[in-house]
Order: C-alpha cells, then structure tokens, then sequence
C-alpha cells in the first residue's frame, strides 16, 4: 500500500491549508486554459465588471444554516451542530448554491480519512499496541484506503450528475467507519482507537449523502463555489 499523504490536488481543485482550516482553488487551471488559448498576454481591463451591474450579498451561510437542518430534520445521525461547524469555518463554503455545499462535504471527508491515514500510519510504527489493536489499526488502514477512492469516484460521480451512484458510494465510505470502529469491540475491556475519526468521517459521508439527494430533486445547475 502506497500513502499518498494529504491530497494536494484532485479533480483540477487544488487544496491548500490555511490557518482557519481548507480552501479550494482553481486558479492555476484557470492560467492553463487562459495559456491554452493565447489570453494570459491580455491586459486587464480598468473596469471589468458594468458598474450598472447590481451585485448581491452572498447568502451562502444562510444556505448552510437550512441544509444542515434539514439533512438533521431528515436523519437521526446527522448532528445538526456538526454539521454546521464543520462548513462554516471554511472560506470557500460561503457558497451560492447547494452544489457548492456538497462539493466541500465531500472535500471535507476526503481530508478526514487521508489524515486518518496518516495517523494510523504512525500509531503502527509507535508499537505501543497490543496485538489485536494492532490488527484492528491494520484492518482500518485497508478500511480507509478503500476508503478514500470510493470518495473520488463518488465525486467524480456528483460532477457528472449520476447522483444514484454517489449516493451508495457514500453510504458505503460510512459503512467502512462503522466497520473500523466495530473492530475494537470484539475483544471486551479493549480501548476503541479512532473513535474520533470514525465519527467525523461517518458524518461527513452522511451529510455529503443528504446533500446529493437534495441536489438530484433540483434543477441542473454548475457548481458555484466562491472563496
């Protein structure tokens, strides 16, 4: 098994770390295609946007605010609490439409379980677990490799609309954290390890599940993410 560390960039989306937590970016495809096409040597106009224009104010919070309740309304492991302080925090989730929402769910749980990874990683090589807990961190580690690639193709799947395939994808990235939590159950009196990020990244996966159901019930809209 290859670590892959924490993901820089997926999907075109570059992740970058900040200290109020993640921020995404597609500035530097952008350059690409303004290079592919022979734009970057433009000069910037002086006045880009119609001043008639009237701009409005970014509803994004409010947005997040009634999809968490209403993912919480509709599951009863949905904390609503979590759900909000998860996506409001970040920059990039004062978004416009509720395609902008899932995206950074998703994003969220793909940060989880890649430094879950990590952790796992080190708890093994710090020896200082017994024998079943070391199976058990083993068994997560295959848990959350698997894991992780369910949560790009369930991605991919949200980007091109096949909201069925994402949905399962999903529900089974939550059943991978179920799974690695019930592992250090089996043995009476062990300490269950992980207990943390099993529970954030069965969240994550659940909210980002509702979110693409509700997206599936709305018209076809682009992604609108603004940082």
């Amino acid at each position: 098994m290859k670590d892959l560390r924490v993901a820089d960039v997926i999907l075109g989306i570059r992740i970058h770390g900040t200290p109020q937590g993640l921020a995404l970016s597609q500035s530097h495809y952008i350059e690409k295609v303004l290079d592919k096409f022979k734009y970057l040597e433009f000069g910037i106009s002086k006045t880009p946007l119609d001043v008639s224009f009237s701009l409005q104010k970014n509803d994004g919070e409010n947005l997040i605010n009634s999809t968490c309740k209403e993912c919480s309304d509709k599951s009863a492991d949905i904390n609503y609490n979590f759900c909000v302080t998860s996506l409001q925090p970040i920059p990039v989730t004062h978004v416009t439409n509720l395609q902008g929402v899932g995206i950074v769910a998703m994003e969220l749980a793909l940060a989880n379980a890649t430094n879950t990874i990590s952790t796992i990683e080190h708890m093994l090589s710090s020896k200082e677990f017994d024998p079943f807990a070391i199976d058990c961190l083993k068994d997560c580690l295959e848990l959350y490799a698997d894991a992780i690639a369910m949560l790009v193709d369930a991605f991919t799947a949200f980007l091109s609309e096949h909201f069925d395939i994402a949905i399962v994808l999903m529900r089974t990235v939550m059943d991978a954290a179920s799974t690695c939590g019930e592992g250090f159950t089996e043995k009476k009196g062990e300490l269950i390890l992980l207990a943390k990020e099993n529970y954030n990244l069965f969240q994550l996966s659940d909210i980002s599940s509702c979110i693409i159901k509700q997206v599936s019930f709305v018209p076809s809209q682009p992604p609108n993410v603004s940082s």
